[in-house]
């Protein structure tokens, strides 16, 4: 989770919301990716899907089966609908998100029976670091 932070500090300079994600595999870092919503212009360019991208690429596999991605913020639903598209094995985040979480605070796509995979879902990791650089930012934001 420490290099999930790591990265989330990354979005800073573009403006975007301070979260990151990496992919491991093998206990070998595959994927690492921040926000780039602002500095691409793109609204799906969350750190989770760019993660998942970099991480089917490199890899040569859109399966990712065998992976773990940490996330510093819950995901979202896109990010979550990403995560069972990418047959994610397991994820793990930091801090929960009240109004767009969808692993568990508003929706729980990740371990929903009526979907056709399930990922392991390992909540609460480092959330005081998570919530801190996400509070940071938007406290900053509303000045």
């Amino acid at each position: 989770m420490e290099l999930a932070i790591a990265e989330a500090r990354a979005a800073l300079p573009a403006g975007d919301v301070p979260v990151g994600a990496l992919v491991v595999v093998g206990g070998e870092v595959v994927a690492l990716a921040h926000n780039r919503r602002e500095a691409d212009n793109d609204p799906t360019a969350h750190a989770e899907v760019l993660a998942i991208r970099e991480a089917a690429g490199r890899l040569g596999r859109w399966r990712l089966d065998d992976a773990t991605v940490y996330i510093t913020k819950e995901p979202c639903v896109m990010c979550a609908g990403a995560l069972m598209s990418a047959r994610v094995k397991r994820v793990v985040y930091g801090a929960h998100d009240p109004k767009f979480g969808a692993a568990w605070s508003v929706f729980n796509i990740l371990d929903d029976d009526r979907l056709n995979h399930r990922a392991e879902v390992s909540a609460g990791v480092m959330t005081e670091e998570c919530l801190a650089l996400l509070r940071e930012f938007f406290e900053g934001r509303r000045g």
